[in-house]
């Protein structure tokens, strides 16, 4: 698909917001195999330290794109394999979207991750550090599966960060079975001059929950794409998040959630923080199969400017084929209310700390979306550490 169609030009409905025009122009060379190990050191603890991570929390990292066994541990109760494995077992043909594309011509490595059924796996962090060499920008794309068996549980930490000029480019191919829950929370926060391109594509099994949020703070050019499918009575998905955006920094959230059983809920609110002359994109799409009887769909898109040439671009849809469903989708966009600023001000609460409380107490009601209480902090803790950076 990708080498007959090239990259998508501005009339692809679905890429009309997201111009990935400066990425054709990059001459992206391969990742170093053997990255700089004082730099990626840095790396690493660069990031522990600014979200305070659990040090104990089982890990797998990925360097250039490469799983780096020394710098990972890996959980106990699963089955874990690597890309090889993955690739022999795949007998899908190539997704249409443009990033899985791309993946699936350029991957190298990836993670194979399977939870037993009735397991409880706690919690795995999944590590992508890119480290760029001597100013040459480079690619990689990484490929990950996870399985989780009939009511097994799993919580991901799924953290990107980096130095340099590159292009990440991980996909994720994640089956819930019937009465498992996934939780996956998503942080991105890769170099300023890193480019993101990511896709998730999930089923989820009879009673199942795929709880996914994806917070945005890093990268030049991001895009988050979630294909999710209820493909069995009582599943749920929540596919929530937030972006903070500044400086020229774009970024883009899109999914579509398809309900292809009858008695299936799904969830997603998203809110954008958006400063500077930073743009936002939200593209969220419920389709209601005609089989897709009592289905439940609630999306929610909101974002607040704090400049005056910050930009957002949300286009919320449904697409229904059944008769007896409640769906509901919304949008707004709007400024910090200076009667609230006013009135913090006013006791005697000075200009910068009453903004911050603004914007937390409107990013508040997303964050606390996610399930987990201790990706949760860690997610929260980034978003403090956010907005400290850019009121600095």
């Amino acid at each position: 698909m990708l080498r007959r169609a090239g990259l998508p030009r501005s009339g692809v409905e679905a890429w009309k917001y997201t111009s990935l025009r400066a990425l054709g122009d990059v001459p992206f060379a391969a990742a170093p195999g053997t990255p700089d190990d004082a730099a990626v050191h840095a790396i690493v603890t660069g990031a522990e330290q600014a979200f305070a991570l659990d040090g104990a929390m089982p890990r797998a990292v990925f360097v250039n794109g490469r799983f780096d066994p020394s710098r990972s541990s890996l959980p106990d109760g699963v089955s874990v394999g690597r890309f090889q494995a993955l690739d022999e077992e795949s007998d899908d043909e190539p997704a249409a979207d443009v990033a899985s594309a791309l993946n699936a011509i350029l991957a190298e490595d990836g993670l194979l991750l399977r939870v037993a059924p009735g397991v409880d796996a706690g919690r795995l962090l999944l590590l992508s550090v890119g480290a760029g060499a001597d100013g040459t920008p480079i690619s990689f794309h990484p490929r990950h599966r996870i399985e989780l068996g009939q009511g097994a549980a799993l919580s991901v930490l799924d953290l990107s960060v980096g130095q340099g000029a590159y292009l990440n480019n991980p996909v994720f191919d994640i089956a819930v079975g019937d009465g498992a829950r996934l939780g996956h929370a998503k942080m991105q926060a890769e170099a300023a001059g890193a480019q993101h391109l990511a896709v998730v594509h999930a089923e989820i099994g009879a009673g199942g929950l795929y709880d996914s949020f994806t917070l945005t703070l890093g990268a030049a050019l991001a895009r988050h794409e979630v294909h999710v499918r209820l493909a069995a009575p009582g599943a749920v998905v929540h596919v929530n998040g937030a972006q903070l955006l500044d400086g020229r920094q774009h970024a883009d959230l899109t999914s579509v959630i398809t309900h292809a059983a009858p008695d299936c809920n799904s969830r997603q609110t998203v809110k954008n923080v958006l400063s500077g002359h930073a743009r936002g994109v939200f593209q969220g799409k419920i389709l209601v199969e005609r089989v897709a009887q009592k289905t439940d769909g609630y999306q929610m898109n909101q974002a607040l400017l704090l400049s005056e040439t910050a930009e957002i671009d949300a286009k919320p849809e449904l697409e229904i084929y059944a008769d007896d469903v409640r769906c509901s989708h919304g949008a707004t966009v709007g400024a910090l209310d200076p009667d609230q600023l006013f009135y913090l001000r006013s006791r005697g609460i000075v200009e910068h700390e009453a903004r911050a409380i603004l914007v937390k107490a409107f990013l508040h009601d997303a964050v606390d979306l996610i399930g987990d209480e201790i990706l949760r902090a860690t997610l929260d803790r980034a978003v403090e550490s956010w907005w400290n950076r850019k009121d600095a």
